[in-house]
């Protein structure tokens, strides 16, 4: 991720950006302190951060009542129990150079105005990765235990706590004193866990579910609903501040960590106290040295002023205490070679080129591959097999190559392919996308069990008892390879009833549910082909001008030799040629809805020989059904509509199908061409924006009514 480093010039450009940067920055605080599933990486994070401060620094009369350096974390979780925190939990402002970390010493010293030759003594531990918590003990024993939450309002996780062995249940401490920490999940422990649930879900059949990182899993493990899968889970605690407390019998930090050693409490083994912010850079390079053998993950090093009386002078502003600071690490880098760069095919058709590499260890990790994104990244690495590159891991989870150090070499350029490595079809970008996807949908292997989950889905084919789990194992198993083959199962009858958890009676349940669908509506069997672009709307569209299945071929034969046919005239410039020929797509699918990006995709499946073979094949066991669409007049014919919030007396099936009856269309969003919304309770973003954009809403029971008027 690049961040900008020039300042915006104008009040309306600052407000812009700092408006971007608070939705970005709480989007990602959400993903990270409350689904335990972040998409970025520390470092961009950070440089978000860092960004906002920037701008605001500059502009300080444009700082927002949501800025995120007033946020801490994010909001907690629903299922849990939510508990305001005695005493705010704050977060600590990062530093990144030496001179950052000397310019923290001297602005101690500045506002407490200390001499110069007055030592500013400091503590140092190491920034432990994991989910911050605070323990509540009243007269010595362990009451509550809350997560960071939003740094006002925790979530309540007692009893998964009381599992945990690291944590005392009983302390010598009078009246309340809160312990803080993070709970985290050693590296060793979180391998064994992941291999732990690989391994059930190879007995059980079921989905596997692995975490990305120790912390992920400690994060998820603590917050579980039930505290016995937390019991089951390894997790540790390390103990490094405290919030509310009766009574504090000691003067300095180093003290106070001292006394929770002797209460029962872990302690980070390279704590130490410093006289002076050379020494704590000094402990900053020997934990780094450490970094890779260390039991569990840390990005950086805290800081903290040893004196509690100067701790309490020099207090909280904003979000962030003025005693302490956290000295990240940079991303860990190393140099190896290219031996050769794969295309990998994803389970939507995307081709993602990965970069096989010389094993070479990261950050403690032996790294021998990288993802190289897509072909864009490629050319602008400009990197070829046999190139000698750096590699990092971003955030210390993904791999990726940031420098190649021969691209000055001559030699030829790497070819991305135009066809699928897995299946030979055609493989496209379309305008706009960086990604480049395989158009061979049903027939390729890398995209086959995703389609065929789509097939049986609930609007598609909606097979009672064939879900994702048995697809995925028929599949495995040789037994289903193609829609299709899905109708032939009753083949396979005596060896389904042979198989785990699939008595006489389930099989036949199967199989007559299978049967059922043999005849099936023209729109649910467009969508289910898992077209490009071609949703259930769409498909609908599509249903409905074309009748049958007949006359939607004679369409698409028609269309593609209009595609074929089209070809640039004598020095027409490529944009002139491209809009001439999306015009005549467009013009000979004849469909209302339907404009070019659809109009490629249709025929770009359809183009393939491998797809019609398929198609053909499922014809051969299932029967669309003509499309028969009356409608009545009514006030919203040729209306779109959108449904939001909760439905009270009809599903949202029922109500789509009231709309189009009365010949009206219904979109899942709301914009500028939108008619009219009906809002039941819970209508959240999608009924603001109606409000904003002056379109009509009413609610179910006045939609109830315009039905029956009609």
């Amino acid at each position: 991720m690049t961040v900008s480093q020039t300042l915006p010039q104008t009040d309306l450009e600052a407000a812009a950006e700092l408006n971007s940067l608070a939705r970005v920055i709480a989007h990602h605080n959400r993903l990270y302190h409350t689904e335990d599933a972040p998409e970025i990486s520390d470092a961009d994070y950070d440089a978000l951060v860092r960004r906002n401060t920037a701008i605001e620094a500059a502009f300080p009369h444009l700082v927002r009542s949501d800025s995120p350096s007033t946020q801490v974390g994010a909001a907690p979780a629903a299922h849990l129990a939510k508990v305001p925190h005695a005493r705010p939990m704050t977060s600590l402002d990062n530093a990144f150079t030496d001179e950052e970390v000397e310019d923290f010493v001297g602005r101690v010293r500045r506002y407490l105005k200390l001499a110069e030759d007055e030592p500013v003594t400091l503590t140092a531990e190491p920034k432990i990765d994991g989910l911050s918590c605070s323990l509540r003990y009243v007269d010595g024993r362990l009451v509550q235990a809350l997560t960071r939450g939003d740094g006002a309002i925790g979530e309540d996780v007692t009893e998964n706590v009381r599992t945990i062995a690291d944590i005392p249940q009983a302390i010598p401490a009078p009246g309340v004193f809160e312990v803080r920490g993070e709970v985290y999940m050693s590296k060793a422990d979180f391998a064994a866990l992941n291999a732990r649930l690989a391994q059930e879900a190879i007995e059980t059949g079921k989905e596997a579910r692995q975490f990305a990182n120790p912390r992920n899993a400690a994060a998820g493990s603590l917050r579980q609903k039930n505290p016995a899968i937390t019991a089951g889970r390894p997790l540790r605690f390390l103990a490094h501040g405290w919030g509310e407390a009766s009574d504090v019998p000691v003067e300095t930090q180093f003290d106070m960590v001292e006394a929770w050693r002797r209460w029962g409490f872990p302690i980070a083994d390279a704590f130490a106290r410093v006289p002076d912010a050379g020494a704590a850079l000094a402990i900053y390079r020997t934990i780094e040295a450490q970094r890779a053998d260390l039991p569990f993950d840390i990005d950086g090093v805290v800081y903290k002023v040893d004196r509690l009386d100067w701790q309490a002078r020099l207090g909280i502003v904003g979000r962030t205490p003025r005693w302490a600071i956290a000295h990240k690490f940079p991303a860990e880098r190393a140099q190896t070679t290219l031996e050769k760069i794969d295309i990998q095919v994803g389970r939507t058709g995307a081709l993602t080129p990965v970069a096989r590499l010389e094993p070479v260890t990261v950050g403690g990790v032996v790294v021998t591959n990288a993802t190289l994104h897509n072909a864009d990244e490629i050319e602008r690495l400009g990197v070829r097999p046999g190139d000698r590159v750096v590699l990092q891991r971003a955030g210390d989870v993904i791999p990726q190559i940031v420098e190649n150090l021969t691209r000055e070499t001559p030699r030829e350029p790497f070819i991305f392919p135009d066809h699928c490595p897995e299946c030979g079809s055609l493989a496209t970008r379309e305008e706009g996308e960086v990604v480049i996807r395989c158009t061979g949908g049903l027939i390729c292997p890398a995209q086959r069990v995703e389609r065929l989950i789509h097939f049986v889905s609930r609007h598609a084919f909606d097979i009672t008892g064939l879900g994702l789990v048995r697809v995925e194992e028929f599949f495995r198993d040789g037994l289903i390879a193609s829609p299709a083959d899905i109708f032939r199962l009753h083949r396979h009858r005596e060896a389904l009833i042979q198989r785990e958890r699939m008595s006489e009676l389930v099989v036949d349940k199967l199989l007559a549910a299978i049967d059922a669908r043999r005849d099936i509506s023209l729109e649910r069997f467009l969508f289910a082909l898992g077209i490009r672009h071609v949703g259930e709307i769409t498909a609908r569209d599509l249903a409905r001008r074309f009748v049958s299945m007949a006359g939607f071929r004679a369409m698409i034969d028609a269309a593609l030799k209009v595609r074929a046919e089209t070809v640039p005239a004598l020095g027409e410039p490529e944009r002139k040629f491209e809009l001439r020929r999306q015009r005549a797509i467009v013009a000979a699918i004849d469909t209302p809805q339907i404009g070019p990006e659809v109009a490629d995709a249709l025929l770009d499946f359809f183009a393939e020989s491998h797809n019609r073979e398929v198609v053909d094949d499922l014809l051969s066991e299932v029967t669309p059904a003509d499309t028969v669409h009356q409608t009545r007049e009514s006030e919203v014919t040729g209306k779109t509509l959108v449904f939001t919030g909760t439905l009270e007396t009809l599903s949202r099936d029922e109500a789509k199908a009231q709309a189009e009856a009365l010949g009206a269309r219904v979109s899942g969003s709301v914009s500028a061409k939108t008619d009219l919304v009906i809002a039941g309770p819970g209508a959240g973003s999608k009924l603001k924006k109606a409000q904003d954009l002056g379109i009509r809403v009413i609610d179910e029971a006045a939609w109830n009514d315009l039905v029956a008027a009609s």
